[in-house]
């Protein structure tokens, strides 16, 4: 599926101002980050090294700038913001900035997107769902800046059809004036209205579980550990926080599962098929304390993990999604990697090269694994 080409995108008789600004995530890699943002050129580097990503397509930085300027956006929030007066630090200016954000947000969403800016997309799209073999594929438009900013701007989630993914690049777009965004930029003394990211529209995974994984313990750093969070459903409730996760620590040389807390997950986050909509819907009691992940899925992450992190020759920071209805382990797929954004900066001694793959083996073997449920 990664392997989709682009279809011939030639409008009005030549490529859009002789410039690129659309891409499959095969034609990208880190080397792209400025062009695309991280998220993107994340994923076209994973895809290419052969890890299973869901197939997608990525606009890049460019697009933005185009949508702002062309449709006259910019200028109409620079209108706005000409007479705005607000002090980041004074908590009594907070609703100076949401108010702002609700109204700069309106503007840029009341907008159509340029007529051939929104062809281009529609094809690359119905190309997209072509090679699903599907007439109106779900997928996720995810934000991605030039600098990470996790959680900073928007994703949608199960977007379906030509029309709304169009309609949510452009909401990804406005995320930019989200009322947290304002203040980062006022802070630093930086425009309010433009701040170009890119956006990743990737093919959702329908799963029955996804989380986290760090190719270290996120608890002291150490490095010879593979620690997964996960938890039923989607992944944005593990990354949010809205969920308690599963949680297991993996041994990288012996790929023993040292230690599993098995949570109270509550609820999941899924789609409602009536209103499509993502909601938390509450777990039955049976499955609230049951595990995400089967162990075979718990190791075949961590090899993964390892994989991923020996490619990048980093630390990883790593989003993953398992699809319900591909067999395993066809069905685990990355959705995210970046460095590991702690630890991962400090120069620390590897736990992993004071030891022996000997003395690892018989540490493991004389150390009780811990199982809490």
């Amino acid at each position: 599926m990664e392997g989709v080409a682009p279809p011939c995108l030639k409008i009005h008789g030549g490529l859009f101002m002789g410039e690129k600004w659309i891409y499959w995530l095969h034609e990208l890699g880190q080397e792209d980050n400025n062009i695309v943002g991280k998220k993107c050129a994340n994923l076209g580097e994973l895809t290419k090294a052969g890890f299973r990503v869901p197939p997608g397509f990525a606009l890049s930085v460019e697009a933005y700038k185009r949508f702002m300027d062309k449709t006259g956006v910019a200028e109409r929030l620079q209108g706005y913001l000409k007479d705005f007066t607000a002090d980041p630090d004074n908590m009594a200016h907070a609703m100076r900035f949401e108010e702002a954000s609700r109204e700069l947000r309106a503007i840029a969403e009341s907008v159509s997107m340029p007529p051939d800016m929104e062809e281009t997309v529609k094809t690359y799209y119905e190309a997209l769902c072509k090679n699903a073999g599907c007439k109106e594929l779900y997928v996720a438009t995810r934000s991605a800046g030039p600098v990470s900013h996790p959680g900073q701007y928007e994703t949608y989630l199960n977007v379906c059809g030509e029309e709304d993914v169009v309609k949510n690049i452009i909401k990804v777009w406005s995320s930019t004036l989200n009322t947290r965004s304002l203040i980062a930029r006022a802070r630093l003394g930086l425009s309010l209205y433009y701040d170009p990211i890119g956006v990743a529209v990737l093919t959702m995974v329908d799963a029955k579980a996804a989380g986290v994984i760090f190719t270290l313990n996120p608890v002291n750093g150490d490095t010879s550990k593979v620690a997964i969070e996960g938890s039923f459903g989607y992944g944005e409730a593990v990354v949010s926080g809205n969920v308690t996760p599963d949680r297991y620590l993996v041994d990288k040389v012996t790929l023993e599962i040292e230690e599993k807390v098995i949570s109270d997950k509550g609820s999941e986050y899924v789609l409602n098929p009536d209103t499509r909509e993502m909601e938390y819907r509450e777990l039955p009691p049976e499955k609230r304390k049951a595990p995400c992940l089967e162990d075979r899925e718990v190791i075949e992450l961590t090899k993964i993990a390892k994989k991923v992190e020996a490619h990048f020759r980093c630390p990883q920071d790593i989003e993953y999604s398992i699809s319900r209805t591909i067999p395993f382990p066809e069905g685990i797929f990355l959705v995210q990697a970046r460095p590991e954004s702690v630890w991962g900066k400090k120069k620390k001694e590897s736990v992993l090269g004071k030891k022996t793959g000997f003395q690892l083996l018989l540490e493991r073997a004389t150390t009780p694994v811990k199982v809490r449920l």
